[in-house]
C-alpha cells in the first residue's frame, strides 16, 4: 500500500514513543501517507491503522479533525485561507472572496484544471500576519491582499 521509503518514514516516527504507544505515531503516519499519495483514502487509513495495531475508527477520528489532511483527491494546490474571526476581522473574507472570484470555485471545490482547490481554515495562531493563506499545508502566506494574491497564484501557475 505504501512504499518502502513511506513506511521507513512511519517506522522512524514509531520510535520516538514507548513500543507500547506506537499509535501516537498516527498524526505523522497519516502525513507521510497524504505525502506519498496526495490523500487519504480508506483503504490508505486502513492500512496506517494496521501498521500501527489500532481500530480504523481511531485514524478515521484524526484523519476528520484535523484540516490538513486530505480525504479526497484535490488540485495540485490546496489553498486555505483563514476566516476565523480575529482573520475575518483583518480582511480574511475579503481574502477569501477574492479568491473565490479569481479561481471562479468555492470552499471545497477544486477549478476545471485541476490546479487549485480552496478550503477554508481555522486558526494558525498568525493573528497579526492576517489575512493568512495556506498552500498545500507547507507554505504560509501572510498579509494576503488582492496583490499579493495575485503574485502567489501566478508563481504556483508556471
Amino acid at each position: 500500500m505504501l512504499s518502502p521509503e513511506s513506511l521507513k518514514k512511519i517506522d522512524h516516527e514509531i520510535t520516538k514513543y514507548p513500543l507500547e504507544e506506537k499509535q501516537s505515531a498516527v498524526m505523522s503516519a497519516l502525513a507521510i501517507a497524504q505525502e506519498e499519495k496526495g490523500w487519504l483514502a480508506t483503504e490508505t487509513m486502513d492500512f496506517v491503522a494496521k501498521y500501527l495495531d489500532m481500530p480504523s475508527i481511531a485514524v478515521y477520528e484524526v484523519a476528520t479533525f484535523y484540516n490538513m489532511y486530505n480525504r479526497e483527491p484535490l488540485g495540485a494546490y490546496k489553498l486555505t485561507i483563514w476566516t476565523n474571526l480575529p482573520c475575518a476581522l483583518s480582511g480574511g473574507y475579503d481574502a477569501a472572496d477574492y479568491l473565490k472570484n479569481k479561481l471562479g470555485i468555492e470552499f471545497n471545490e477544486t477549478t476545471a484544471d485541476g490546479k487549485f482547490t480552496l478550503k477554508e481554515g481555522e486558526c494558525m495562531g498568525a493573528c497579526g500576519d492576517a489575512p493568512v493563506l495556506l498552500v498545500n499545508n507547507q507554505r504560509m502566506c501572510s498579509f494576503m491582499s488582492n496583490e499579493a494574491i495575485d503574485n502567489v497564484l501566478e508563481e504556483l501557475r508556471k
